[in-house]
């Protein structure tokens, strides 16, 4: 373990409550047993007899949609305190970067798994993270100097910078709230539809206006700090593989970034993240243009879908991390100390249709079998034979993460894995991604969704 211990964490607290579900759940729940720590799941009616519950400590928050079980802050809250737990992990969803659900957990004396809620409210706020980002030293993308007052102002604005121009929410993530204008006579219906969608999705219609980078790869660096002020990096992942917006392939190193770009956007990275006070696990997402830089976009206070891809890189377990930072220890190693390894590449295996614009397909797995797991391969998964895919929730079925000893020996060692992975019962992206790990765009480091046929090709029907 590469934390030295100042209170350990069991005696601060014996019982956590997971408020998430799925993947993301069991994930928590591993490392909890692993600290000597209960984990407590909080369910839906839908989730309260899943696979992945049984043997469990279990709560039910309320019904089947989100809205009415998961995003319920006080429900989550009083489940929490109910069941004995002093400890709150929100995972990396649902309510994993609402500040008022983290206030709300430091008002009735639960440990909230995540930074300071006051850290969170100012870096959820798009423009003012762009500002303190600026100030330490992290190139930004070109754009509105803070939220676009009228639709004037956009139109503005974006002669300013230049088209393409991409209007984007505020209090936005995940996608939504985006819309890009190519011409000025586009502006005003993006800058509408992207206002009601922020509002609809986050309850906040202000909008703010970048400058659209064509091909920019995304990139995103994983950070850990403690309350003490001791801040490490854990590389960078390259995250470019993507449909509307949401990622499907992650690897690390970032093999498109040139290394001087990439020390001087770390050193930054870790400058920025112990100015602004932050604490846990965090990811600074950047934009890689064809220049060369790197640009800030935003910061996620949380960790990502994708955080195994550095874990399995840098050896280490953040969810563990995160759960002794949050009992008060201090990260006892340097930056010097932490010693990557090797290549890693990971799929999202989704239980999606690609060849109809990635429609979710739900129902029950009759077959499930996932490769073994090894040093060099791992599953991430809540699904098994006989689980039913509903339609409530999110369509993540699995993270098949491989690592080789570079590049190319992470690529074909995932191509075997894809091979061996079976899902039966719904239509899934194994094939899809086996097309697009498999060409010769991916091969190259070049690859954008889109712009090769192997994004969509490849797809598969249900199996019985």
């Amino acid at each position: 373990m590469w934390y030295k211990a100042v209170v350990q964490a069991p005696t601060l607290f014996h019982r956590l409550f997971i408020a998430n579900r799925g993947e993301v759940a069991v994930r928590i729940a591993k490392a909890a047993d692993a600290l000597g720590i209960t984990p407590v799941f909080g369910v839906s009616e839908a989730d309260r007899d899943a696979p992945y519950t049984r043997g469990r400590e279990t709560v039910l928050l309320g019904k089947a949609r989100s809205s009415e079980s998961y995003l319920r802050r006080e429900r989550v809250v009083q489940a929490a305190a109910q069941s004995g737990c002093t400890a709150l992990h929100p995972g990396w969803g649902f309510l994993a970067e609402d500040p008022i659900f983290a206030r709300l957990c430091e008002d009735h004396g639960v440990t909230f798994v995540g930074p300071p809620a006051h850290v969170m409210a100012a870096m959820g706020k798009k423009t003012p993270a762009k500002r303190a980002m600026a100030k330490a030293g992290l190139g930004v993308i070109e754009g509105s100097e803070g939220v676009l007052g009228d639709v004037d102002e956009a139109a503005r604005v974006a002669d300013e910078v230049g088209f393409p121009i991409l209007l984007k929410a505020e209090s936005g993530g995940g996608g939504r709230g985006m819309r890009i204008a190519r011409a000025p006579d586009e502006v005003r219906a993006a800058y509408a539809e992207a206002q009601a969608e922020s509002a609809a999705c986050f309850g906040d219609s202000r909008l703010y206006l970048e400058r659209l980078l064509e091909r920019g790869r995304h990139v995103e660096v994983q950070l850990l700090a403690d309350r003490y002020g001791g801040v490490v990096h854990l590389g960078a992942r390259d995250c470019s593989v993507q449909r509307n917006h949401q990622k499907l392939i992650e690897e690390s190193p970032a093999p498109t970034v040139h290394p001087e770009e990439l020390a001087r956007t770390l050193e930054a990275a870790v400058r920025a993240t112990h100015d602004i006070g932050y604490v846990g696990a965090g990811t600074m997402e950047f934009l890689l243009g064809e220049d060369g830089r790197l640009r800030f976009m935003e910061m996620n206070t949380r960790l990502q879908v994708e955080h195994g891809v550095s874990e399995m890189r840098m050896d280490t377990d953040l969810v563990t991390a995160q759960l002794r930072v949050a009992a008060g220890e201090r990260l006892w190693i340097s930056q010097d100390e932490l010693r990557p390894r090797g290549h890693v590449i990971e799929c999202r295996i989704n239980a999606e249709d690609p060849s109809r614009g990635f429609q979710p397909t739900p129902g029950k797995l009759t077959r499930f079998a996932p490769p073994d797991e090894s040093d060099d391969l791992r599953v991430d998964t809540h699904a098994e034979e006989g689980y039913v895919v509903g339609p409530h929730y999110d369509s993540l079925l699995a993270k098949l993460l491989v690592r080789g000893k570079d590049r190319e020996d992470a690529r074909q060692k995932m191509l075997d894995a894809l091979d061996a992975f079976v899902i039966e019962g719904v239509c899934t992206t194994l094939a899809m991604h086996a097309a697009v790990i498999g060409s010769d765009a991916f091969a190259r480091g070049d690859y954008f969704a889109g712009e090769q046929p192997g994004f969509v090709s490849g797809t598969e029907e249900p199996s019985s």
